[in-house]
């Protein structure tokens, strides 16, 4: 099993939430946070004035997937949060040692 996290821009996330379903995945989660990459931020001017925003505000992505689907759902959800420009996210795939669904009492893949 896998945790796949993505950081996307937040207007992407309907069309990565509804590529994640066509393709199978049912759950996930959607934290809002701030940061910045190779653009470190950028200027603003509100009511004439400029100011510098260094961090940006984006969503972190995260999905439980068991190892065979893993290439399947990071392709997707590339595609889906692709606009080609600069600040679009990253996608980071980390390993998940054990799931367990409190309800039922289910364990690793079963619990997904």
């Amino acid at each position: 099993m896998k945790i796949v996290m993505a950081i996307i821009k937040p207007f992407k996330l309907e069309e990565v939430r509804d590529a994640l379903t066509s393709i199978g995945v049912h759950g996930l989660t959607v934290t809002e946070v701030k940061g910045y990459g190779r653009q470190k931020g950028h200027t603003e001017i509100y009511r004439g004035a400029e100011y510098a925003v260094s961090f940006l505000p984006k969503l972190k992505i995260e999905v439980a997937v068991a190892t065979d689907l893993v290439s399947n759902v990071v392709d997707t959800i590339a595609a889906a949060a692709r606009t080609g420009q600069i600040g679009d996210g990253k996608i980071f795939v980390m390993p998940l040692e054990k799931a367990v669904r409190i309800r039922t009492g289910e364990t690793d893949v079963d619990a997904l």
